[in-house]
């Protein structure tokens, strides 16, 4: 795996003792939190991986390819996630991870 997330063991922490069926990650990037979560929660059936980058989606597939029965990649912006999700006929999630950035911060 080449891709390991900035803040991982920290934001793996907060979904720690929760149970998860149905994920969505709004900025999946090269799939490292994906690939951990989906390790420590092999409960979840089904991880909704987004992201707006095409490259960042075909490292994903690849870092994921292990799990690409739980995993639906989608390209798009988080900030449409109700029609990203109803487009994949999902009404409910158990969690969800994004990283927001502040743009007047940079």
């Amino acid at each position: 795996m080449s891709h390991i997330p900035v803040m991982l063991e920290e934001s793996l922490g907060f979904f720690r003792g929760k149970r998860l069926r149905t994920f969505f990650d709004g900025t999946l990037g090269g799939g490292g939190f994906a690939e951990r979560l989906l390790v420590e929660h092999p409960e979840i059936e089904r991880y909704y991986g987004c992201d707006r980058d095409e490259e960042a989606l075909s490292l994903a597939r690849k870092n994921l390819s292990a799990m690409q029965d739980k995993v639906v990649f989608i390209n798009g912006d988080f900030r449409e996630l109700d029609t990203l999700l109803a487009s994949q006929g999902v009404e409910e999630v158990d969690g969800f991870f994004l990283i927001l950035e502040c743009r007047r911060c940079s």
